[in-house]
């Protein structure tokens, strides 16, 4: 015989479906945070990553990981990274998406908005090819620093134009950036950084530099450019360095190798080595730190929309299979303690994306100085505590599939892929230490106090575990005299505007069961344990991705 059996009760892939128009948590925060937005394009792309043909490039760019080649096989160096055809094919969709240097010169009236809403849909799909997007979009803005280089590449960091090919900026429609800023020996302690850059001379880019070091994590090694740190004669201090030089020939890089990585897999992130590279100053010497800190702001934006967007495409996978599958006699959507479970992470998952997308409002209205705090403030909270929930997150969203979930083939097996990619945005840009020592600086920024309260106001009244958790953060703030307790803080901060923003965006199921669990305690210490009294069909059906 052929076969032993009829194969049933399996669930069909979640596959061929829009992955905006199903997202109601997202369309409601756009509507609330940008009411005048046009989705049109999001409605587009949702169709685009949903499909079939996508998805396969998801899947190979991931098995067929990048290769490294430091010579060619004459000897000489050449130091390219090879990537399978479909990182290309993603890369081409996420660029002709806008999602990296296009909101600094976009027209869309809410263009960070836009972006993060697409950035966020991206992720749902693949993550790893992101990355290079992701420091595109956080460098153009400092690259100002230099009014040469920027006038140069400016133009080209937001074209809609992908070319992977390793040659000059003035022979490219497009170009991508990186940056280098941590060592072996200092890690996020960048002022421990011990390259090198000696003055060089000067030309139409500015004050030019020779690099000597190295640097430890060197993401996406093929970018036309990279934002580097090096020891100048006032200090650490920034540098625009190209891969291919003016005149056509290749900067003096080495990669060492490609780190092998728990997750991440179709990215490359490299160690290299600079023998004298020719880098260009951006900003002032010696005020490396502060230009640091601005790209910085706009990766760990990323990352908060990165894991909110992972959020939603593992949710979206763990209610596909539950409809579809039957255990005990009924479908296991039916079942009681698998409707806890799923409604607590479409409660997660929602408050994520609720607070990820207010975060991108902020971005687009720096001349507001209420924006600009809470730009300053919830950039480290959204950060630390939805990339925080997210490893937890998946793991429970794994379970739902049971051993399905935990196998590399099939549609359901890329719960194994976000499963290994979850933990890297609570990583990268800094860890959680890193992000709750930024609030408390962002703390001492303004009248941060204030700041919050307004933010708090609109949903004053709604709940009372609510109130009395805006009741007391502020007499929290003003006691926090040590760094003992940043981390909880850090965490009540983003629970707070979490909730308030539920509060007015969400149904009353969403927002009551939120409250309840997260700020009142009706709350077990694992998902899967909301009250009793939670409407689960409800918040499920607004989750459901079909």
């Amino acid at each position: 015989m052929d076969t032993t059996h009829e194969v049933f009760n399996q669930p069909t892939p979640l596959v061929d479906y829009n992955l905006f128009d199903t997202n109601r948590p997202l369309r409601d925060a756009l509507k609330f945070n940008a009411p005048a937005l046009q989705t049109t394009q999001l409605h587009e792309l949702g169709a685009t990553l949903g499909s079939a043909g996508m998805q396969a490039h998801a899947r190979l760019a991931n098995i067929h990981t990048p290769e490294l080649h430091t010579h060619d096989r004459f000897g000489r160096r050449v130091d390219e990274v090879e990537f399978h055809p479909s990182y290309h094919a993603l890369m081409s969709a996420a660029v002709g998406a806008g999602l990296h240097g296009t909101p600094w010169t976009g027209a869309s009236a809410s263009p960070h908005v836009l972006r993060a809403a697409g950035f966020m849909l991206f992720t749902e799909l693949e993550p790893s090819i992101l990355c290079p997007i992701s420091m595109t979009y956080a460098v153009t803005p400092a690259l100002r620093g230099n009014a040469g280089v920027y006038a140069d590449w400016g133009p080209k960091l937001g074209s809609l134009r992908y070319d992977p090919a390793l040659k000059r900026f003035s022979d490219k429609p497009g170009v991508t950036m990186g940056m280098g800023m941590t060592e072996k020996q200092g890690g996020s302690d960048v002022r421990a950084n011990t390259t090198r850059a000696v003055r060089d001379g000067s030309d139409a880019w500015g004050e030019r530099y020779a690099i000597t070091g190295h640097k430890w994590f060197f993401s996406a090694p093929m970018c036309d450019a990279f934002l580097v740190l090096a020891q100048a004669p006032a200090g650490l201090s920034c540098f625009f360095l190209p891969r291919v030089l003016p005149d056509g020939t290749r900067n003096a890089i080495q990669i060492q190798r490609l780190k092998d990585k728990l997750g991440n897999k179709a990215n490359a992130s490299s160690e290299v080595e600079f023998q004298g590279a020719s880098a260009w100053l951006v900003g002032e010497e010696g005020r490396g730190i502060p230009q640091i800190l601005e790209m910085g702001t706009m990766t760990r934006l990323d990352c908060a929309l990165g894991t909110s967007g992972l959020m939603r495409q593992s949710l979206g996978i763990a209610l596909n299979h539950a409809t579809q599958r039957n255990a005990f006699g009924k479908p296991l959507i039916d079942q009681p303690l698998m409707k806890n479970v799923l409604a607590d992470l479409a409660l997660e998952s929602e408050a994520a994306t609720a607070l990820a997308i207010r975060l991108a409002r902020a971005f687009d209205r720096q001349d507001d100085e209420h924006e600009r705090l809470m730009a300053r403030l919830l950039t480290p909270v959204a950060k630390f505590w939805i990339c925080k929930r997210g490893s937890h997150f998946a793991q429970e969203a794994m379970e739902c599939l049971g051993g399905n979930g935990y196998v590399e083939e099939g549609g359901e097996g890329i719960m194994a892929r976000i499963y290994r990619e979850m933990p890297l945005n609570s990583i990268w840009e800094g860890a959680g230490n890193i992000m709750a020592l930024d609030l408390l600086r962002g703390l001492r920024k303004g009248d941060a106090i204030a700041a919050l309260t307004k933010e708090l106001a609109p949903a004053r009244g709604q709940h009372a575990a609510l109130d009395r958790l805006a009741d007391a953060l502020p007499a929290r703030i003003e006691a926090m005299a040590s760094e003992t307790e940043a981390r909880r803080l850090a965490q009540d901060v983003a629970l707070a505007v979490q909730a308030s923003l539920l509060a007015q965006t969400a149904p009353a199921a969403v927002a009551g069961a939120f409250c309840a669990s997260r700020l009142g305690g009706d709350w077990g210490n694992a998902f899967g344990t909301l009250g009793a009294g939670t409407d689960f069909d409800s918040i499920i059906q607004r989750a459901q991705p079909r």
